[in-house]
């Protein structure tokens, strides 16, 4: 069983941000410093634990793990390619991280495979920690997003999210949150087939309340937790990462983190709006877990239609949209009929009056910020009733 398996070892360290199969292209903001090789091109590797040897070819990048090369494997193997990525390190920990992730996810289709896991021995006495991984022909996700300059089709994204998300869900199961789920960390191989990768962060935690939220990627870490009004990091953290995955691919763009205020002009259905926004807006009502918003993203929700009520008398009544007469008048008038008013969906709340959609709302024609909570509220079991406005003045008039 997955939660059975032991903890990792969690050592304090820097985040690891390497590539796994392709060149690491760095924030714009970010220095770039250029550490001295691992590796050297043609030199030759050699696993003492397969016996397994490796060319080196080039330098495909590099970050807080080590250095990624690209390399030729020499001899025959019925189970390593011919092409692999070697990643090199100085230090252990993210080394017995990665190899950890790959024993747990071997197989695993939206998961970049691990070959092969060595120490290696230098002249001078110093140990690479190594790793060959499955190489990504593509790069990340940001480098090829930059190159294409084209978004992805939403029904696309929809399908290559959910697989990403499949890999997400195993690792929540087992209580381990990844927290590193940038497009610097998920690949695109044949057939744009996006592959997760990069584990060198990823943490158990005792118990759903989370893990202390020190070590993070800075570019599509939650507002809140770099404000530090959020201690903890959790399972619904890794959801508004993958909310900006998401939001970029409709976009064709991952050079910066989608704001709440751009999702109503993502060239998408309302219903993706909804999704992204639900993702990477306010903590306490996004997805959480992975599987919560696999389920999402495959099950479009029944449309909101208005219901029957007869007399508002005790009702819980909540307005949104655009009303024909002043708020004010119809807050009155609800009062007069019996209706207790709140200024917005709450599990008290059994009544939603629905006028005209504002067209600067937040997630298209039904996402509202208010139509959000409504159906969110409708997911944990609260019957809510939704009345149009004509249906509302019938009412309030039959005093």
């Amino acid at each position: 069983m997955l939660g059975r398996l032991p903890p990792m070892p969690d050592s304090p360290g820097p985040p690891s941000d390497s590539s796994a199969a392709t060149t690491r292209t760095r924030s714009a903001r970010a220095p770039v410093r250029q550490a001295p090789p691992l590796l050297a091109p043609a030199q030759v590797v050699t696993s003492p634990e397969t016996r397994l040897r490796y060319r080196v070819e080039r330098l495909l990048g590099e970050g807080g793990f080590g250095q990624a090369y690209l390399a030729t494997r020499l001899g025959r193997s019925p189970v390593v390619p011919e092409i692999v990525c070697i990643k090199a390190s100085e230090r252990i920990d993210g080394w017995v991280r990665e190899a950890y992730f790959g024993l747990l996810l071997d197989g695993h289709p939206r998961a970049i495979r691990v070959f092969d896991t060595f120490p290696l021995i230098k002249p001078d006495g110093h140990v690479l920690y190594c790793l060959a991984l499955e190489y990504a022909p593509h790069g990340d996700l940001r480098a090829f997003l930059h190159r294409s300059a084209r978004r992805w089709p939403e029904a696309t994204a929809r399908r290559e999210i959910a697989g990403i998300l499949q890999v997400l869900g195993k690792l929540h199961r087992g209580q381990m949150l990844h927290r590193d789920l940038t497009p610097l960390n998920v690949f695109v191989c044949d057939g744009r087939c996006l592959k997760l990768g990069d584990f060198g962060i990823v943490r158990h935690q005792s118990d759903r309340r989370g893990i202390a939220a020190g070590t993070m990627n800075p570019f599509t870490a939650p507002s809140d937790i770099l404000a530090g009004a959020a201690p903890k990091w959790q399972a619904r953290d890794d959801v508004y990462q993958v909310g900006q995955l998401l939001g970029m691919l409709v976009k064709g763009d991952a050079q910066e983190r989608i704001r709440t205020h751009e999702v109503r002009r993502l060239p998408c259905s309302d219903h993706l709006k909804e999704i992204v926004y639900r993702c990477i807006g306010e903590r306490r009502k996004r997805y959480e877990t992975a599987d919560e918003l696999i389920d999402a993203l495959r099950n479009p929700p029944a449309p909101l239609k208005a219901g029957v009520l007869r007399t508002l008398k005790g009702v819980h009544l909540a307005f949104t949209g655009i009303l024909s007469r002043r708020r004010r008048d119809a807050v009155r008038a609800a009062r007069r009929a019996g209706a207790i008013v709140h200024g917005g969906p709450s599990v008290r709340t059994t009544v939603v009056v629905r006028g005209r959609p504002n067209p600067l709302q937040a997630a298209g024609r039904e996402g509202g910020r208010k139509l959000l909570e409504m159906k969110r509220l409708r997911e944990k079991g609260h019957r809510i009733r939704l009345l149009n406005e004509a249906q509302f003045w019938r009412l309030v008039g039959r005093r």
